[in-house]
Protein backbone atom coordinates (compact mmCIF):
# COMPACT_ATOMS: atom_id res chain seq x y z
CA UNK A 1 0.00 0.00 0.00
CA UNK A 2 1.36 3.65 -0.66
CA UNK A 3 0.92 4.53 3.03
CA UNK A 4 2.58 1.78 4.47
CA UNK A 5 5.49 3.07 1.63
CA UNK A 6 5.46 6.61 2.91
CA UNK A 7 5.47 5.17 6.44
CA UNK A 8 8.51 3.16 5.99
CA UNK A 9 10.40 6.01 4.25
CA UNK A 10 9.48 8.65 6.81
CA UNK A 11 9.95 6.77 9.97
CA UNK A 12 13.14 4.81 11.35
CA UNK A 13 12.84 0.94 10.11
CA UNK A 14 13.69 0.32 14.02
CA UNK A 15 10.95 2.33 15.06
CA UNK A 16 8.73 1.39 12.19
CA UNK A 17 8.48 -2.35 13.55
CA UNK A 18 7.33 -0.89 17.36
CA UNK A 19 4.10 -0.40 18.40
CA UNK A 20 4.48 1.22 22.08
CA UNK A 21 2.31 2.75 24.02
CA UNK A 22 -1.21 1.81 22.04
CA UNK A 23 -3.77 -0.73 21.56
CA UNK A 24 -2.55 -4.08 19.76
CA UNK A 25 -5.78 -3.88 17.42
CA UNK A 26 -3.95 -0.27 16.43
CA UNK A 27 -0.69 -1.79 15.45
CA UNK A 28 -1.84 -3.04 11.67
CA UNK A 29 -3.37 0.91 10.87
CA UNK A 30 -0.39 2.50 12.41
CA UNK A 31 0.89 3.24 8.45
CA UNK A 32 -2.58 4.68 7.60
CA UNK A 33 -3.30 6.55 10.09
CA UNK A 34 0.34 8.08 10.34
CA UNK A 35 0.27 9.26 7.27
CA UNK A 36 -3.35 10.88 7.24
CA UNK A 37 -2.19 12.76 10.61
CA UNK A 38 0.91 13.79 9.14
CA UNK A 39 -1.29 15.11 6.05
CA UNK A 40 -3.97 16.80 8.59
CA UNK A 41 -1.33 18.79 10.50
CA UNK A 42 0.70 19.55 7.53
CA UNK A 43 -1.97 21.64 6.17
CA UNK A 44 -3.37 22.87 9.28
CA UNK A 45 0.88 24.11 10.08
CA UNK A 46 0.60 25.55 6.69
CA UNK A 47 -3.18 27.43 6.80
CA UNK A 48 -1.63 28.42 10.60
CA UNK A 49 1.46 30.20 8.95
CA UNK A 50 -0.77 31.85 6.16
CA UNK A 51 -2.83 32.91 8.62
CA UNK A 52 -0.49 34.44 11.48
CA UNK A 53 -1.73 37.02 13.39
CA UNK A 54 2.31 38.29 14.12
CA UNK A 55 2.61 39.17 10.10
CA UNK A 56 -0.46 38.23 7.62
CA UNK A 57 -3.65 39.50 9.92
CA UNK A 58 -1.15 42.52 11.51
CA UNK A 59 -0.35 43.54 7.71
CA UNK A 60 -4.18 43.03 6.79
CA UNK A 61 -5.66 45.23 9.37
CA UNK A 62 -2.99 47.87 8.43
CA UNK A 63 -4.56 47.51 5.11
CA UNK A 64 -7.97 48.06 5.87
CA UNK A 65 -7.59 50.84 8.14
CA UNK A 66 -9.03 49.32 11.15
CA UNK A 67 -7.65 51.57 14.34
CA UNK A 68 -3.99 50.16 15.68
CA UNK A 69 -5.74 49.95 18.99
CA UNK A 70 -7.40 46.72 17.50
CA UNK A 71 -4.02 45.26 16.53
CA UNK A 72 -2.81 45.13 19.70
CA UNK A 73 -5.51 42.39 20.36
CA UNK A 74 -4.79 39.77 17.09
CA UNK A 75 -1.85 37.50 19.05
CA UNK A 76 -3.52 37.17 22.59
CA UNK A 77 -6.74 36.21 21.27
CA UNK A 78 -5.24 33.68 19.03
CA UNK A 79 -3.68 32.22 22.03
CA UNK A 80 -5.23 32.66 24.67
CA UNK A 81 -8.89 32.18 23.19
CA UNK A 82 -7.64 28.52 21.72
CA UNK A 83 -6.14 27.80 25.27
CA UNK A 84 -8.43 29.11 27.99
CA UNK A 85 -12.26 26.97 27.25
CA UNK A 86 -9.89 23.68 27.23
CA UNK A 87 -10.76 22.73 31.11
CA UNK A 88 -14.22 22.55 29.93
CA UNK A 89 -13.56 20.98 26.06
CA UNK A 90 -11.01 18.65 27.23
CA UNK A 91 -13.66 17.33 30.03
CA UNK A 92 -16.90 17.45 27.50
CA UNK A 93 -14.58 15.48 25.17
CA UNK A 94 -13.88 12.62 27.28
CA UNK A 95 -17.45 11.43 27.38
CA UNK A 96 -16.85 10.41 24.32
CA UNK A 97 -15.19 6.88 23.07
CA UNK A 98 -14.54 8.41 19.11
CA UNK A 99 -12.51 11.89 19.76
CA UNK A 100 -11.58 12.43 16.12
CA UNK A 101 -15.03 14.14 15.34
CA UNK A 102 -14.56 16.91 17.34
CA UNK A 103 -10.61 17.61 15.20
CA UNK A 104 -13.14 17.49 12.39
CA UNK A 105 -15.42 19.92 13.48
CA UNK A 106 -12.66 21.86 15.16
CA UNK A 107 -11.12 22.02 11.73
CA UNK A 108 -14.40 22.88 9.68
CA UNK A 109 -14.55 25.98 12.78
CA UNK A 110 -11.24 27.49 11.42
CA UNK A 111 -11.65 27.23 7.84
CA UNK A 112 -15.42 29.22 7.74
CA UNK A 113 -14.26 31.68 10.17
CA UNK A 114 -10.61 32.46 7.37
CA UNK A 115 -13.09 32.56 4.88
CA UNK A 116 -15.53 34.74 6.57
CA UNK A 117 -12.83 37.10 7.18
CA UNK A 118 -11.81 37.19 3.25
CA UNK A 119 -15.47 38.01 3.01
CA UNK A 120 -15.28 40.32 5.20
CA UNK A 121 -12.35 42.45 3.99
CA UNK A 122 -13.82 42.42 0.69
CA UNK A 123 -17.21 44.16 1.70
CA UNK A 124 -15.72 46.38 4.97
CA UNK A 125 -12.87 49.19 5.83
CA UNK A 126 -11.85 50.27 8.66
CA UNK A 127 -13.81 49.43 12.33
CA UNK A 128 -15.93 47.59 10.90
CA UNK A 129 -13.23 45.07 8.84
CA UNK A 130 -11.29 45.30 12.17
CA UNK A 131 -14.48 43.81 14.55
CA UNK A 132 -15.10 41.42 11.92
CA UNK A 133 -11.68 39.79 12.00
CA UNK A 134 -11.37 39.94 15.97
CA UNK A 135 -15.26 38.51 15.91
CA UNK A 136 -14.48 36.00 13.85
CA UNK A 137 -10.71 35.76 15.75
CA UNK A 138 -12.82 34.40 18.74
CA UNK A 139 -14.89 31.33 17.38
CA UNK A 140 -11.58 30.73 15.40
CA UNK A 141 -9.63 30.42 18.12
CA UNK A 142 -12.36 28.03 20.09
CA UNK A 143 -12.25 25.48 16.95
CA UNK A 144 -8.76 25.75 17.69
CA UNK A 145 -8.55 24.79 20.76
CA UNK A 146 -11.00 21.75 19.99
CA UNK A 147 -8.54 20.53 18.09
CA UNK A 148 -5.69 20.63 20.42
CA UNK A 149 -7.60 18.63 22.70
CA UNK A 150 -8.47 15.68 20.19
CA UNK A 151 -5.29 15.87 18.08
CA UNK A 152 -3.02 15.03 21.09
CA UNK A 153 -5.82 12.00 22.36
CA UNK A 154 -5.98 10.83 18.89
CA UNK A 155 -2.78 10.65 18.27
CA UNK A 156 -1.75 9.18 21.19
CA UNK A 157 -4.00 6.77 20.07
CA UNK A 158 -3.17 5.63 17.02
CA UNK A 159 0.58 6.53 16.59
CA UNK A 160 3.26 5.20 18.59
CA UNK A 161 5.87 5.98 21.63
CA UNK A 162 8.24 6.98 19.84
CA UNK A 163 6.82 8.20 16.20
CA UNK A 164 4.91 11.38 17.80
CA UNK A 165 7.65 13.82 17.70
CA UNK A 166 8.52 12.76 14.11
CA UNK A 167 5.19 13.08 12.93
CA UNK A 168 4.90 16.58 14.65
CA UNK A 169 8.44 17.68 13.15
CA UNK A 170 8.00 16.32 9.75
CA UNK A 171 4.85 18.48 9.06
CA UNK A 172 6.58 21.37 10.84
CA UNK A 173 9.50 21.35 7.68
CA UNK A 174 6.93 20.72 5.31
CA UNK A 175 4.76 23.19 6.09
CA UNK A 176 7.98 25.84 6.32
CA UNK A 177 9.19 24.95 3.48
CA UNK A 178 5.87 25.55 1.67
CA UNK A 179 5.50 29.08 3.52
CA UNK A 180 8.87 29.96 2.59
CA UNK A 181 8.04 29.30 -1.12
CA UNK A 182 4.33 32.23 -0.41
CA UNK A 183 7.13 34.34 1.41
CA UNK A 184 8.98 34.80 -1.77
CA UNK A 185 5.72 35.16 -3.58
CA UNK A 186 5.09 37.87 -1.11
CA UNK A 187 8.03 39.64 -1.96
CA UNK A 188 6.86 40.33 -5.72
CA UNK A 189 3.45 41.29 -4.53
CA UNK A 190 2.31 45.18 -3.99
CA UNK A 191 2.45 45.23 0.53
CA UNK A 192 -1.35 47.34 0.26
CA UNK A 193 -3.10 45.12 -2.34
CA UNK A 194 -5.92 43.77 -0.58
CA UNK A 195 -6.45 40.70 -3.33
CA UNK A 196 -3.16 39.50 -1.97
CA UNK A 197 -4.76 38.79 1.23
CA UNK A 198 -8.10 37.85 0.15
CA UNK A 199 -6.46 34.86 -2.21
CA UNK A 200 -4.40 34.10 1.06
CA UNK A 201 -7.11 33.88 3.18
CA UNK A 202 -9.42 31.83 0.81
CA UNK A 203 -6.45 29.36 0.11
CA UNK A 204 -5.80 28.84 3.96
CA UNK A 205 -10.01 28.41 4.37
CA UNK A 206 -9.48 25.63 1.86
CA UNK A 207 -6.27 24.08 3.50
CA UNK A 208 -8.22 23.53 6.83
CA UNK A 209 -11.29 22.23 4.79
CA UNK A 210 -8.90 19.46 3.13
CA UNK A 211 -7.68 18.27 6.21
CA UNK A 212 -10.85 17.72 7.94
CA UNK A 213 -11.88 15.56 4.94
CA UNK A 214 -8.43 13.89 5.49
CA UNK A 215 -8.59 13.79 9.46
CA UNK A 216 -11.84 12.02 8.83
CA UNK A 217 -10.31 9.09 7.10
CA UNK A 218 -8.14 7.78 10.09
CA UNK A 219 -9.20 4.41 12.20
CA UNK A 220 -9.41 5.53 15.82
CA UNK A 221 -10.01 2.87 18.51
CA UNK A 222 -12.79 3.79 20.89
CA UNK A 223 -11.13 5.59 24.11
CA UNK A 224 -12.01 5.52 27.88
CA UNK A 225 -15.27 7.59 28.77
CA UNK A 226 -15.30 7.19 32.48
CA UNK A 227 -15.71 10.21 34.42
CA UNK A 228 -17.22 13.11 31.74
CA UNK A 229 -20.81 12.92 32.92
CA UNK A 230 -20.40 17.03 34.15
CA UNK A 231 -18.14 18.90 32.19
CA UNK A 232 -18.01 21.38 34.73
CA UNK A 233 -17.78 19.26 38.38
CA UNK A 234 -15.00 17.55 36.15
CA UNK A 235 -12.89 20.66 34.80
CA UNK A 236 -12.52 21.61 38.69
CA UNK A 237 -12.12 17.79 39.26
CA UNK A 238 -8.94 18.26 36.77
CA UNK A 239 -7.62 21.31 38.64
CA UNK A 240 -6.60 19.01 41.43
CA UNK A 241 -4.40 17.72 39.01
CA UNK A 242 -1.69 20.63 40.05
CA UNK A 243 -1.56 20.22 43.64
CA UNK A 244 -1.66 16.26 43.39
CA UNK A 245 0.52 15.23 40.28
CA UNK A 246 3.99 16.77 41.38
CA UNK A 247 5.82 15.38 37.61
CA UNK A 248 2.86 17.42 36.14
CA UNK A 249 2.92 20.75 38.05
CA UNK A 250 7.01 20.83 37.34
CA UNK A 251 6.35 20.25 33.49
CA UNK A 252 3.49 23.32 33.60
CA UNK A 253 5.98 25.57 35.42
CA UNK A 254 8.51 24.35 32.89
CA UNK A 255 6.81 25.79 30.05
CA UNK A 256 4.91 28.59 31.75
CA UNK A 257 8.66 30.22 32.05
CA UNK A 258 9.12 29.03 28.27
CA UNK A 259 6.34 31.14 27.59
CA UNK A 260 8.90 33.89 26.40
CA UNK A 261 10.47 32.03 24.42
CA UNK A 262 7.46 32.91 22.16
CA UNK A 263 6.35 36.27 23.35
CA UNK A 264 9.69 38.25 22.95
CA UNK A 265 9.98 37.86 18.86
CA UNK A 266 7.26 40.63 18.64
CA UNK A 267 9.44 43.10 20.67
CA UNK A 268 12.07 41.82 18.64
CA UNK A 269 10.28 42.66 15.57
CA UNK A 270 9.19 46.18 16.91
CA UNK A 271 12.72 47.24 17.61
CA UNK A 272 13.12 45.84 14.25
CA UNK A 273 10.95 48.12 12.38
CA UNK A 274 11.55 51.35 14.40
CA UNK A 275 15.06 51.09 12.88
CA UNK A 276 14.90 49.71 9.46
CA UNK A 277 10.92 50.30 9.03
CA UNK A 278 9.89 49.25 4.95
CA UNK A 279 7.52 46.56 3.98
CA UNK A 280 9.99 44.25 3.30
CA UNK A 281 11.90 44.28 6.58
CA UNK A 282 8.45 42.33 7.91
CA UNK A 283 8.70 39.65 4.87
CA UNK A 284 12.14 38.86 5.53
CA UNK A 285 10.87 38.67 9.09
CA UNK A 286 8.21 36.07 7.85
CA UNK A 287 11.28 34.18 5.55
CA UNK A 288 13.28 33.21 8.62
CA UNK A 289 10.09 32.07 10.34
CA UNK A 290 9.32 29.79 7.71
CA UNK A 291 13.41 28.54 7.64
CA UNK A 292 13.39 28.06 10.87
CA UNK A 293 10.78 25.66 11.02
CA UNK A 294 11.62 24.44 7.79
CA UNK A 295 15.04 23.56 8.64
CA UNK A 296 14.52 22.63 12.56
CA UNK A 297 11.42 21.04 13.10
CA UNK A 298 12.21 17.41 11.78
CA UNK A 299 15.43 17.52 13.83
CA UNK A 300 13.31 18.49 16.93
CA UNK A 301 11.41 15.55 16.17
CA UNK A 302 13.67 12.85 15.87
CA UNK A 303 15.62 14.43 18.93
CA UNK A 304 12.24 14.37 20.99
CA UNK A 305 11.78 10.90 19.90
CA UNK A 306 14.44 10.10 21.93
CA UNK A 307 14.42 12.54 25.09
CA UNK A 308 12.14 15.65 24.74
CA UNK A 309 13.15 16.60 27.97
CA UNK A 310 16.74 17.10 26.55
CA UNK A 311 14.88 18.81 23.60
CA UNK A 312 13.53 21.65 25.79
CA UNK A 313 16.93 22.23 27.54
CA UNK A 314 18.48 22.91 24.56
CA UNK A 315 15.44 24.82 23.31
CA UNK A 316 15.84 26.93 26.42
CA UNK A 317 19.14 27.34 26.39
CA UNK A 318 18.75 28.71 22.86
CA UNK A 319 15.69 30.93 23.76
CA UNK A 320 18.17 32.42 26.51
CA UNK A 321 20.68 33.23 24.30
CA UNK A 322 18.94 35.05 21.67
CA UNK A 323 17.12 37.40 24.72
CA UNK A 324 20.09 38.11 25.91
CA UNK A 325 22.51 38.54 23.15
CA UNK A 326 20.00 40.89 21.84
CA UNK A 327 19.54 42.57 25.00
CA UNK A 328 23.38 43.21 25.63
CA UNK A 329 23.89 44.94 22.12
CA UNK A 330 20.94 47.46 23.33
CA UNK A 331 23.32 48.43 25.84
CA UNK A 332 26.33 48.93 24.17
CA UNK A 333 25.12 50.50 20.07
CA UNK A 334 21.80 52.76 19.78
CA UNK A 335 21.44 51.23 16.03
CA UNK A 336 22.28 47.71 14.51
CA UNK A 337 22.07 46.02 11.73
CA UNK A 338 19.19 44.46 10.03
CA UNK A 339 20.99 40.97 9.46
CA UNK A 340 21.49 41.36 13.09
CA UNK A 341 17.93 41.32 13.82
CA UNK A 342 17.26 38.46 11.43
CA UNK A 343 20.22 36.27 12.66
CA UNK A 344 18.67 36.59 16.71
CA UNK A 345 15.26 35.91 15.56
CA UNK A 346 16.22 33.23 13.54
CA UNK A 347 17.98 31.42 16.77
CA UNK A 348 14.72 32.71 18.60
CA UNK A 349 12.53 30.79 15.94
CA UNK A 350 14.25 28.05 15.76
CA UNK A 351 14.30 27.68 19.72
CA UNK A 352 10.68 28.34 20.38
CA UNK A 353 9.97 25.71 17.59
CA UNK A 354 12.45 23.21 19.39
CA UNK A 355 10.23 24.26 22.88
CA UNK A 356 7.00 23.73 20.80
CA UNK A 357 7.92 20.30 19.91
CA UNK A 358 9.72 19.21 22.93
CA UNK A 359 6.71 20.12 25.47
CA UNK A 360 4.08 18.65 22.81
CA UNK A 361 6.13 14.96 23.02
CA UNK A 362 6.73 15.22 26.93
CA UNK A 363 2.86 15.80 27.68
CA UNK A 364 2.31 12.85 25.48
CA UNK A 365 4.54 10.37 26.31
CA UNK A 366 3.82 10.92 30.30
CA UNK A 367 0.82 9.82 29.93
CA UNK A 368 -2.10 7.92 28.71
CA UNK A 369 -5.68 7.36 28.25
CA UNK A 370 -8.18 9.97 30.08
CA UNK A 371 -5.11 11.29 31.65
CA UNK A 372 -3.44 12.89 28.83
CA UNK A 373 -6.97 14.65 28.00
CA UNK A 374 -7.05 15.88 31.26
CA UNK A 375 -2.99 17.14 31.34
CA UNK A 376 -3.78 18.70 27.77
CA UNK A 377 -7.06 20.92 29.22
CA UNK A 378 -5.45 21.87 32.18
CA UNK A 379 -2.47 22.90 30.68
CA UNK A 380 -3.44 24.67 28.01
CA UNK A 381 -6.30 26.41 30.60
CA UNK A 382 -3.59 27.76 32.93
CA UNK A 383 -1.39 28.60 30.28
CA UNK A 384 -4.30 30.74 28.42
CA UNK A 385 -4.56 33.08 31.84
CA UNK A 386 -0.86 33.24 31.92
CA UNK A 387 -0.33 34.20 28.35
CA UNK A 388 -2.60 37.31 28.99
CA UNK A 389 -0.65 38.07 32.32
CA UNK A 390 2.71 38.01 30.92
CA UNK A 391 1.31 39.53 28.07
CA UNK A 392 0.15 42.59 30.63
CA UNK A 393 3.58 42.44 32.42
CA UNK A 394 5.32 42.60 29.36
CA UNK A 395 3.48 45.29 27.72
CA UNK A 396 3.94 47.66 31.36
CA UNK A 397 7.80 46.94 30.91
CA UNK A 398 7.69 47.87 27.36
CA UNK A 399 6.06 51.25 28.12
CA UNK A 400 9.15 52.15 29.92
CA UNK A 401 11.71 50.29 27.89
CA UNK A 402 11.97 48.11 25.19
CA UNK A 403 15.30 46.45 25.90
CA UNK A 404 14.02 45.85 29.37
CA UNK A 405 11.30 43.34 27.97
CA UNK A 406 14.22 41.68 27.06
CA UNK A 407 16.11 40.73 30.07
CA UNK A 408 12.50 40.16 31.32
CA UNK A 409 12.08 37.11 29.18
CA UNK A 410 15.52 36.39 29.55
CA UNK A 411 15.12 35.55 33.43
CA UNK A 412 12.29 34.25 32.37
CA UNK A 413 13.96 31.86 30.08
CA UNK A 414 16.80 31.04 32.35
CA UNK A 415 14.17 29.99 34.90
CA UNK A 416 12.63 27.58 32.53
CA UNK A 417 16.07 26.08 31.86
CA UNK A 418 16.30 25.34 35.19
CA UNK A 419 13.33 23.54 35.49
CA UNK A 420 14.10 21.62 32.47
CA UNK A 421 16.96 20.24 33.33
CA UNK A 422 15.35 18.83 37.06
CA UNK A 423 12.28 17.05 34.83
CA UNK A 424 12.50 13.49 34.92
CA UNK A 425 12.80 12.03 31.20
CA UNK A 426 9.07 11.45 30.64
Amino acid sequence: MAERKIYELLVNEEDARACKDIPDSACTKVPKNFVLLLLSQLLLSLGDLLTSPKTVLTWLMSVVGAPAAMVAWLVPIRESGSMLPQLLIGAWVRRYAIRKTFWIAGSIVQGSCVLGMALAVSAWQGAAAGLAIIGLLVLFSLGRGLCSVAMKDVKGKTVPKGQRGQLTGIAGTASGVLTLLVSLWLLRQEPDNLTVYVVLLTAAALLWFSAAALFSQVQEQPGQTDGGSNALQQAWQNLSLLKTDSHFRQFLCCRALLLGSALVSPFLVLLAQQQHGNGQTLAWFLICTSLASALSAVFWGKLADNSSRRVMIIAAAMALVGCSVLAALQLFFDQLALYVYLLVFLLLSVGHAGVRVGRKTYLLDMASGNKRTDYVSVSNSIIGVLLLVVGGVSSAIAWWSLPAVLWFFAASCLAGLWYAVTLPEA
